[in-house]
């Protein structure tokens, strides 16, 4: 009976395969989730850092650029000699002209005072003049260009701009001020000619753009430009990230420019940054300096695509677990309907009829090996439950006749027994009237006493049979002469009936092991039989010669006696009784023919303790009966029969006869005198005593004896 507690294999199996897939599934996604974030990051990174690189080129490029074309105004007439209206005008054309140009001054060196201007009256630029310009007009032209930031070196800011200049414009951008001695016609220095330039364009740090904002940080840490104009001027000693990116600067200033990407926050609660970063010489100081260029991103921009990809996995995710569960209700269920089949043939098995077979073919070559097991092990309890019912039922009838047999004995038993005492009390108490008399009771008595143990006789060896203590003494012997002598003592009844007996005779000997007693009981009580339930028509005893080939491949030879007779009969559905203990067709105590059922059982156990065989077989009832008797033979086989004798005696005629007619009349003539005498004296003496009544109680039961 199962347990509530217990679950079902379907459940389990469900539970395991489950507890298997969902975590493999997802850390199969984690993993999946972890590599696609760990892309992103590396291209954003490499974007980044190449983002920077063109960046840093993009600037020297631009402040190249700036110096070539503020060299070649700051030589122009105009400028060097030209009116200040004149001068004005050529600024503006020249703004016009340059990129990224905010301002154009021209400043008078000593005074400061602007002799022109395109953004107002504030200088950009200080009026104390580079060293390097009072050298002579020819000298280098790269070096005679100051670049400054627009922040003081100081720590202080020098933007003084005049309100013409939109701060927005230039918000967050590099912005430099590039200065240019202008000589006179003479070779005096003047003038300087100023130019402030943003150099970049201040991107837009949107989602999925790698192009990073630029941020510039020059050697001594101070911030040149920054997406957030606040940070513009600050020492990046005054950041969350100082000890990085001064890392980042003592590389630099070491020469180890390796292109490399970091993480950043500018602000400590703010969003994390991830930057690509490349060094380039500083415009400012070349032979010593370097500015850091970064190109800096949000981290959750940079990891743009990534919600895209997380939206996808975690639909992709409950597809597979949706696929996972389908595949896994459906391979359980191809695993557990096997059994569940096996277990509802089981359970349906209660019934004990189930006509219906183990079920099979199936697809799990395990499952279909339990279901043989089972099959096997159904037809062993089949086969040991028939067994069961039949010795049950063999239980129950040997019950049945020992029943039927004990009333049937007890009534065998008292019959003689009531003789013997009603006759020996009669000549006991002088009831005879003569001596003749006396020796007929005796007599009576005595053939009742001899009936008596032979019903004994048949109780005793049946006991030792059944407990196997019943043993022959087998040796050879001529199987004709045993039944002769059988025949021999059975032809007075068969004589009496007026039936025709049909014998055959062998020349030769019949040798076959055997216990001669035995043999001769056997074949009495066969014979026997088959006179008693025959009324009228024949007995045939017949013998048959029959080869029977052995496993060894060799021929044995078997002789079968033949009682066949045209008697009663037996139905065929109660043969199979007949050699069974205390077995009768017909088992009331009122039959006429007597029995006790006990001869046919110690025929065959005699029979086959002598190596032999004995069967019975009947066509029905009213259609006779046929018993044959097969020992082995023990010399090679005898020649046919050469004489069949059909003897016919009845009791009204002499008939011919092909046994020797002087011996059988002989005995017929003494068996019909001794009967004759008997039946007469019997009558004499029944028609004499025949007012004559003794009672005596046995036992408190009347015992009456005429």
């Amino acid at each position: 009976m199962a347990k509530p507690s217990q679950s079902s294999f379907r459940r389990i199996l469900l539970a395991r395969i489950l507890l298997l897939t969902v975590p493999v599934l997802l850390i199969g996604e984690a993993v999946t989730f972890r590599k696609a974030r760990s892309s992103l990051l590396e291209t954003a990174r490499w974007n980044l850092t190449e983002s920077a690189v063109n960046k840093g080129e993009n600037i020297s490029n631009a402040i190249a650029a700036l110096k070539s074309n503020l060299l070649l105004a700051s030589q122009t007439t105009v400028i060097r000699t030209g009116s200040p209206a004149q001068a004005r005008e050529f600024l503006q054309q020249l703004a016009s002209t340059l990129p990224n140009t905010q301002c154009l001054q021209v400043t008078e060196i000593g005074t400061g005072n602007l002799v022109a201007s395109t953004c107002g009256n504030t200088p950009i630029a200080s009026a104390k003049a580079d060293p390097a310009w009072q050298q002579q007009q020819n000298q280098e032209i790269v070096p005679l260009i100051r670049v400054q930031p627009l922040v003081e070196i100081d720590g202080r800011r020098s933007l003084q701009l005049s309100a013409s200049l939109d701060p927005q414009r230039s918000l967050g951008q590099l912005q430099l001020v590039l200065s240019a001695p202008v000589y006179n016609s003479s070779g005096r220095l003047t003038y300087s000619l100023n130019v402030l330039s943003a150099l970049h364009k201040r991107e837009r740090d949107r989602p999925g753009l790698l192009a990073g904002s630029t941020v510039v940080i020059d050697r001594n840490g101070t911030i040149l430009a920054h997406p957030m104009a606040n940070r513009i001027g600050r020492n990046v000693a005054q950041e969350p990230d100082a000890g990085q990116l001064q890392h980042l600067l003592k590389n630099a200033i070491a020469g180890r420019t390796r292109q490399d990407f970091i993480h950043l926050s500018f602000d400590r609660n703010g969003p994390d940054l991830l930057a690509g970063y490349n060094v380039i010489p500083s415009p400012i100081d070349r032979a010593n300096g370097y500015w850091l260029i970064l190109a800096v991103t949000r981290l959750d921009h940079a990891l743009y695509g990534l919600q895209e990809i997380k939206v996808i996995l975690v639909v992709l995710t409950i597809g597979l677990l949706v696929a996972t569960l389908i595949a896994a209700l459906h391979i359980i269920r191809d695993l557990a309907r096997p059994l569940e089949k096996l277990r509802d043939y089981a359970l349906n098995l209660q019934s004990h009829h189930a006509a219906e077979r183990v079920p099979h073919n199936f697809k799990v070559r395990e499952v279909e090996q339990l279901a043989e097991a089972l099959e096997e092990m159904l037809g062993r309890l089949n086969a040991s439950a028939a067994e069961l019912e039949t010795a049950w039922q063999e239980a129950q009838t040997s019950n049945q006749m020992k029943s039927e047999f004990l009333a049937n004995t007890s009534h065998e038993l008292r019959t003689p027994l009531n003789a013997i005492i009603g006759c020996i009390r009669l000549v006991r108490d002088g009831c005879c009237d003569d001596r003749t008399e006396e020796l007929e009771f005796l007599a009576r008595a005595d053939e009742a006493a001899i009936h008596l143990l032979g019903i004994i006789n048949d109780l005793l060896d049946i006991a030792r049979i059944e407990a196997g203590k019943l043993s022959v003494v087998t040796e050879a012997l001529d199987l004709r002469q045993v039944l002769r002598e059988a025949i021999d003592l059975q032809k007075v009844q068969i004589q009496q009936k007026g039936l025709q007996l049909i014998a055959t005779e062998w020349q030769e000997p019949l040798l076959v092991h055997a216990d001669a007693a035995k043999l001769k009981q056997v074949l009495i009580n066969v014979i026997g039989n088959a006179v008693k339930f025959t009324d009228r028509g024949s007995i045939s005893i017949k013998l048959e010669i029959t080869a029977q080939p052995v496993q060894d491949g060799s021929t044995t030879f078997w002789v079968t006696v033949a009682v066949e007779d045209t008697g009663l009969g037996i139905d065929p559905a109660q043969q199979h009784k007949l050699f069974r203990p205390f077995a009768m067709v017909d088992g009331t105590t009122t039959r006429k023919l007597g029995g006790t059922g006990l001869g046919l059982a110690i025929s065959r156990n005699l029979i086959e303790l002598m190596g032999g065989r004995i069967a019975l077989s009947s066509p029905g009832i009213g259609l006779g009966t046929t018993v044959e008797i097969s020992l082995p033979l023990v010399d090679p086989l005898p020649s046919p029969p050469s004489l069949e004798t059909q003897l016919s005696e009845r009791s009204h005629s002499t008939s011919d006869s092909n046994f020797d007619l002087n011996e059988q009349r002989a005995l017929l003539e003494d068996d019909l005198r001794e009967r004759i005498i008997e039946e007469s004296k019997r009558l004499d003496s029944i028609s004499s005593v025949k007012s004559i009544k003794v009672e005596e109680n046995i036992n408190g039961s009347g015992v009456t004896c005429l």
